[in-house]
């Protein structure tokens, strides 16, 4: 079920939390929207899969986006022949 959300990113996830009544809630959209949830620190984990098909120019999901600023590392990495799988998560912040 899709559910179109005008009032942000924090309106969306509110309501996605709201209605997955406990669940694990996934974001979709472009790397615009993506990227807009990394910054704010609001994706807990992200799989992302890379399969080799050059499709031209477009958006690049991680323009401007320092990961590892932002608190996210590799936890898993997966290559096959037809996709590689790599999962980044968001560590806790450990405040000295």
């Amino acid at each position: 079920m899709f559910h179109f959300v005008t009032g942000g990113i924090h309106e969306a996830l509110d309501q996605a939390r709201d209605a997955s009544k406990g669940m694990d809630v996934r974001i979709g959209g472009g790397p615009n929207t993506i990227q807009q949830y990394l910054r704010a620190g609001l994706v807990d984990e992200m799989h992302v899969a890379i399969a080799p098909v050059l499709l031209g120019g477009g958006e690049r999901l991680f323009d401007a986006v320092d990961l590892r600023a932002l608190g996210y590392e590799c936890v898993q990495f997966v290559a096959s022949e037809k996709a590689t799988h790599v999962v980044l998560r968001r560590q806790e912040r450990r405040d000295a």
